[in-house]
């Protein structure tokens, strides 16, 4: 495959993934000028039924073309070299689209997307709710589709569940006139329930892949012993924010506790390392709970997750507090029954 191809393929791929629904050939060509790849609908066609063949799109009629999992597969490795960075700019992407209003608590949040087995969801609650319980996690709200549910994703038999991503902070902190840097993200180690290091550090412009996404598939965190004893170690993620801004992020802080969204765990002082992570002049360390965290935890419980951080935008009013998540369940349950 030469790389002129490749580099087209990859687009519609990524219009398509993007998308998260069907597209026909028409709107395709309207991304892809959208991206700056000029290319005319004719070619756009020929260029998905080679793709129709080669298994990476499925055609469904005049509803358009879908992405497949070999697709998705392909769109994950393509130009790893090219996607160095990508973590970070994907966090200034999602930070300038979110629009949530703190005043009126409303508006998009970003959301990490994660699937679970049905049969194995009960089991997986119990651990959710510890580690927010502890305040390990980002907020104490998700959002829950079940097998079934007409805004359901997920795969049949799969749970699919949200957990707030800890870049919606920075979307928040922009709003109110705050810029924040998100340097990296990492393993904390907790002491008797307060942050003692990092171990181990991903920084975002170094990255193709979301460092807690790491952290969780490779067995790294030790979440519910965390939970559990205050001992262990999570995922949590290192930003920078303007000196001059510090009290009104305290201000802003409380009242992010308040509404569900609270997950900072430290700020440092004006230009001091934090945990000895040193911090530029000017500005202040600031460590934040990964909100992959609850998934962690049922991960180390040997239940299998897929999980994908800052997957979408999600509407803030459609979230719940994750105590609510057993009742949902049982809901569900009784109604499919009935």
């Amino acid at each position: 495959m030469d790389s002129t191809y490749q580099r087209k393929i990859v687009s519609v791929l990524k219009i398509l993934a993007d998308a998260g629904k069907p597209l026909g050939g028409t709107r395709i060509a309207q991304r892809l000028q959208e991206y700056g790849v000029d290319l005319s609908q004719r070619m756009v066609r020929n260029y998905l039924q080679r793709m129709d063949q080669e298994g990476l799109t499925k055609s469904l009629g005049k509803r358009g073309r879908k992405i497949t999992p070999k697709g998705e597969e392909e769109l994950q490795s393509a130009f790893v070299i090219e996607k160095v960075g990508f973590v970070a700019s994907k966090i200034d992407s999602l930070t300038y689209q979110m629009g949530f209003s703190l005043r009126k608590q409303r508006g998009k949040i970003i959301l990490n997307v994660s699937t679970i087995n049905g049969d194995d969801f009960h089991k997986a609650i119990h651990h959710i709710e510890s580690v927010f319980r502890a305040g390990l996690g980002m907020g104490r709200l998700v959002a829950l589709n079940l097998p079934g549910d007409e805004r359901e994703t997920g795969e049949e038999g799969k749970v699919v569940i949200g957990t707030v991503c800890s870049v919606t902070l920075n979307g928040i902190f922009l709003s109110e006139g705050i810029h924040t840097t998100s340097r990296f993200g990492g393993l904390l180690e907790l002491a008797k329930g307060h942050p003692l290091r990092f171990t181990e550090i991903i920084n975002y412009d170094g990255s193709s892949i979301d460092p807690l996404e790491i952290f969780v598939k490779g067995g790294m965190t030790s979440v519910c012993q965390a939970a559990l004893t205050g001992n262990g170690k999570i995922g949590a993620s290192f930003r920078e924010i303007p000196s001059v801004a510090l009290a009104q992020v305290e201000r802003i802080r409380k009242r992010l506790e308040s509404i569900g969204l609270g997950g900072i765990l430290m700020t440092g002082k004006p230009g001091q390392p934090l945990l000895d992570i040193p911090v530029s002049e000017g500005r202040v360390g600031m460590i934040v709970a990964g909100g992959l965290n609850p998934l962690a935890a049922v991960e180390e419980s040997n239940i299998m997750t897929e999980n994908i951080a800052m997957k979408s935008l999600f509407s803030f009013e459609d979230l719940i507090p994750f105590w609510k998540l057993n009742s949902t369940v049982r809901d569900y349950a009784y109604a499919a029954q009935g």
